[in-house]
């Protein structure tokens, strides 16, 4: 069956950085957009970062200019390069992979993300 497994995650520093990865098995991953989201205590699942099957990114405002999303097709990876954390990005971070017009859709099992001096 298809897995998406996190890694990454850990206690940081505001101001810190770190890079999330998500490797997926058991799907033609060149295909998939890949999407990041978090979900902090008590809140809603949200939206972070988004790169489609041809590269082309998008990320939600909060950690515009803090965040990068990025693909390793032969590796069947994606990544999220998060710098200048903030306390508020605490939260449990999944990754998502889907296409347009599919039913698919896969998540990850999450990695934690905690930051705080």
């Amino acid at each position: 069956q298809v897995q998406l497994v996190e890694s990454g995650g850990g206690l940081v520093q505001p101001g810190g950085s770190l890079r999330l990865s998500c490797v997926a098995s058991r799907i033609i991953f060149s295909i998939y957009t890949m999407d990041w989201y978090r979900q902090a205590p008590g809140k809603q699942r949200e939206f972070v970062a988004r790169i489609d099957s041809g590269g082309s990114t998008n990320v939600a405002g909060s950690v515009k200019g803090r965040f990068t999303i990025s693909r390793d097709n032969a590796k069947n990876t994606v990544y999220l390069q998060m710098s200048s954390l903030r306390p508020e990005d605490t939260a449990v971070y999944y990754c998502n992979a889907w296409r347009l017009g599919n039913t698919d859709d896969y998540w990850g099992q999450g990695t934690q993300v905690t930051v705080s001096s």
